[in-house]
């Protein structure tokens, strides 16, 4: 291996490839995962500061017959970017190609390379005066070449789509270390097969993402934010309607809150003030851009909600006459993540069903659980409007599992998975919605994914990925 700890300081220069070898490195930041569910061991760190110094990088990992873990901001959820515990894996992490190399104001195009932080690439896209709507809580800490690895959702899907949909080319290398240069800023062409689509959401197991061409919009002009009251998913999903009748495309955020969820954000972050939280069974946050005016678009939620209260789909509402109250609004759903983990270790779900039949999962997935596990807390919130639910599982506050959720996840999290993902199937959804497989669920994916579909994409990997050195273990086992 000091051969190849050679050949890497060869190509990246020594200050950027560490490794346990000096006891003063830590090395602890790139080796455990962002929930600290999993901590690996690397042989060695690389920091490469340019995309021929990834093909370098990968063409020395290839001759020595060594695994590769590519790596941005280390945000995910699915322990898809940590080495294993072998200690024989390179870390590749690509926080140093963070130039944003072109903004192409015709085109409505900017061009960035893959350790660009996701919030950095929003603020340059305002400065120009255009808007890069991918937003995510990890939006401070994520990198845009992360995101196009899992083909990162968040908050304004309903609107804009997922990160593929926002992508128009990439820059990769391959697994053979060689540099396919796709940054097209084209919205047509038809000269083959997509490849760029292929490597969008493959966690690196395909290649390394090491540049992207990504869609800007015009700034709208205002953007309002409500807070609805809901007595039931089902009156949720009649307000979505409602919203999509009343706002068209100004609809560019749906998020739907549990009771139990913002009772969390509210018994740990009490400075937040949840609205409305203790009244309803859950809460639904609504955002309308709109290219006109903030008058315009006052007016248009006035409607929205006078209909909703007049059919009673809301029992009440309120909406935010200032920035920072819709900010603020923003922050709450946000810190419903950080809630749980005050609250103690929980069973995650990132889980998509058809819009029509989430009241029906909801309903029997909840009857489900509690029957299996009595007093069994559930932290049901997500973006309603794309059909995305975080459903995750809390241990009960009392009887055995109180105040030892170590024990629960470890005694109860392959079966409450096992109970969710069959109703998943079941409503013809899928068990992974933004947030990818990495190894958490790849053991899951061949009882859920088509058998079809699973031999084509172990068919790809193998020709793309011989060696099977990206990432290996990820998504597919």
């Amino acid at each position: 291996m000091n051969n190849l700890i050679n050949s890497l300081r060869d190509a990246v220069g020594a200050a950027h490839v560490l490794t346990h070898e000096d006891p003063a490195t830590d090395l602890s930041a790139w080796e455990q995962d962002w929930r600290k569910r999993t901590q690996g061991l690397a042989l060695a760190v690389v920091r490469p500061g340019s995309t021929p110094e990834v093909a370098a990088v990968v063409r020395a990992c290839a001759a020595a017959g060594t695994s590769i873990v590519p790596q941005g901001g280390n945000t995910g959820l699915v322990v898809g970017s940590v080495p294993d515990g072998s200690g024989s894996q390179v870390v590749l992490s690509l926080t140093r190609l963070n130039a944003v190399r072109a903004l192409d104001a015709a085109n409505l195009t900017l061009t960035a390379e893959a350790g660009c932080i996701l919030q950095n690439l929003q603020e340059t896209a305002e400065k120009a005066g255009f808007l890069f709507p991918l937003s995510l809580a990890a939006q401070g800490s994520c990198t845009i070449g992360g995101n196009l690895a899992t083909n990162a959702g968040g908050t304004q899907v309903v609107r804009y789509g997922n990160t593929r949909d926002l992508c128009l080319g990439l820059e990769v290398v391959t697994a053979q270390g060689e540099i396919w240069n796709g940054l097209s800023g084209l919205r047509k062409d038809n000269t083959g097969y997509d490849l760029r689509n292929l490597f969008i959401g493959s966690e690196g197991t395909l290649g390394i993402i090491t540049a992207a061409t990504m869609k800007l919009y015009p700034l709208p002009a205002a953007q309002l934010t409500a807070w609805a009251a809901v007595p039931s998913l089902d009156a949720a999903v009649a307000l979505l309607g409602l919203a999509h009748r009343h706002l068209g495309a100004g609809l560019t955020g749906f998020e739907v809150m549990g009771q139990f969820a913002l009772s969390l954000v509210d018994r740990h972050f009490k400075q937040l003030r949840v609205p409305l939280w203790d009244s309803t069974p859950y809460c639904v946050l609504l955002e309308n851009s709109d290219s006109e005016s903030e008058a315009h678009a006052r007016a248009q939620f006035e409607r929205l909600l006078e209909e909703a209260l007049e059919q009673g789909v809301v029992s009440d509402a309120v909406v935010a006459e200032s920035l920072a109250q819709a900010l603020q609004l923003w922050h709450i759903r946000e810190s419903i993540s950080l809630a749980q983990s005050e609250e103690g270790l929980n069973i995650k779900h990132d889980i998509s069903i058809p819009v029509s039949s989430i009241p029906a999962f909801c309903a029997e997935t909840d009857a489900l659980l509690q029957r299996e596990i009595p007093g069994v807390r559930l932290v049901n919130f997500g973006h309603l409007g794309d059909g995305n639910l975080h459903y995750n599982v809390q241990a009960p506050a009392t009887g055995v599992y109180a105040g030892n959720p170590q024990a629960f996840l470890r005694e109860q999290e392959d079966r409450v998975n096992t109970l969710v993902f069959d109703q998943v199937k079941r409503f013809e959804g899928s068990i992974s919605a933004e947030h990818g497989v990495g190894s958490l669920k790849a053991d899951k994916l061949p009882h859920y994914k088509d058998p079809v579909a699973l031999a084509l994409m172990h068919r790809l990997k193998q020709a793309l990925d011989p060696q099977n050195l990206m990432n290996p273990g990820r998504v597919l086992t």
